[in-house]
């Protein structure tokens, strides 16, 4: 059986809390976008009794047994009873660059494995498992345009605002430590919720919708700063970061004559 796990960009995105439990409150809009990996998996040999993962692609900088893919399948076995599986996993999202792929990839495992070996478990369930393995797993689950608050696992479906636009997505080939994004981020509770923002024409967000992880990440990789300049210089009605980087996407009304700069990192563009 196989799957394509689909990436998702960030509209906007703030730190409005520092929480009990270590993590932050956040207020963002997860967006769904067509740029995807490749999850196949056969049932293993019975003399293996373990689950197997061959990744290809792009290099995931860690070993198979530590992939979330591996480590969804544990959570589900302690659970649940099925045969051991071959997987193969392809990837083509960048690891560490804000678009959700390794979670996108363990949900979406989540998912085929219940539908497949008729575990039963509703979407409710399915969202607690996916949180487990990480805090934006749950919205691959719906994978609808949502509002996601708390520590990014309480969700409100929005309206597809892009719908109709151009989207280009950036990747420089650096990536960001999450965690130390966070270090280095101040909270603040916004004035107007995204959910009033997005309401909004989108050539009027630029100033408006922002991400708070943008000032370090420009200052650590200016490159990400140089990235956004250079989607405005080509005409983008907006840019902006996605999650805590280092993809850079630009939203434009029609497809845009890009600069050089930005060809040769483009991973991926299309209508919405």
């Amino acid at each position: 059986m196989i799957v394509f796990p689909n990436a998702k960009i960030n509209i906007g995105l703030r730190i409005t809390g520092n929480r009990s439990d270590g993590y932050h409150d956040i207020e963002t809009i997860f967006y769904p976008v067509r740029l995807t990996d490749a999850l196949e998996f056969v049932v293993s040999d019975q003399s293996i009794p373990k689950d197997i993962l061959q990744v290809t692609g792009i290099d995931t900088g860690s070993e198979p047994d530590d992939n979330l893919v591996i480590k969804t399948l544990l959570k589900l076995r302690g659970n649940f009873s099925f045969p051991f599986l071959k997987i193969h996993l392809h990837k083509v999202i960048p690891v560490g660059a804000g678009l959700g792929g390794g979670s996108s990839d363990a949900a979406c495992m989540l998912k085929i494995i219940n539908k497949h070996f008729g575990l039963n478990i509703d979407n409710f369930s399915l969202k607690v498992l996916a949180l487990e393995v990480g805090s934006d797993c749950p919205f691959f689950v719906d994978n609808v345009p949502s509002l996601a608050s708390g520590r990014g696992e309480i969700f409100t479906s929005v309206k597809p605002v892009l719908s109709g636009n151009y989207l280009v997505i950036v990747n420089p080939g650096v990536g960001i430590n999450t965690g130390e994004a966070y270090k280095n981020c101040r909270t603040e509770v916004p004035l107007t919720s995204l959910r009033q923002l997005i309401e909004r024409p989108v050539i009027e967000w630029k100033g408006l919708i922002v991400n708070d992880f943008e000032d370090f990440a420009f200052t650590k990789h200016p490159i990400i700063h140089n990235i956004k300049e250079e989607l405005y210089k080509s005409n983008a009605i907006f840019s902006l970061m996605s999650g805590s980087g280092s993809s850079v996407y630009g939203i434009f009304s029609e497809k845009p004559k890009l600069t050089e700069k930005l060809k040769e990192n483009v991973i991926w563009e299309g209508v919405m």
